[in-house]
């Protein structure tokens, strides 16, 4: 373990690593912190808290129009459910 100050609450902590000079490190307690505001706050809210976007494609194998609940990423086929299914 190594000794570091972290860089939200300036407390001395021990980090599991060498810290590197210009990167900042955070306690556990911090680093806890900030993973629970990343994932809307708590357990209770989880990936369902998310408001689903559905996204406008033509399927690449038989040209129908549906949607998919992902951005497509140029350049790469998209499947209808069917023609997904059939693979």
């Amino acid at each position: 373990m190594f000794k570091a100050t972290c860089s939200e609450c300036n407390e001395e902590c021990e980090i599991p690593f060498n810290p590197t000079e210009g990167r900042p490190v955070k306690c556990d307690a911090c680093f806890k912190k900030g993973r629970d505001s990343h994932r809307g706050g708590g357990r209770d809210r989880g990936f369902g808290s998310r408001e689903r976007r559905d996204f406008n494609v033509v399927c690449a194998e038989c040209g129908r129009a549906t949607t998919v609940p992902f951005k497509p990423t140029q350049g790469k086929p998209v499947l209808c459910r069917d023609c997904f299914k059939g693979k």
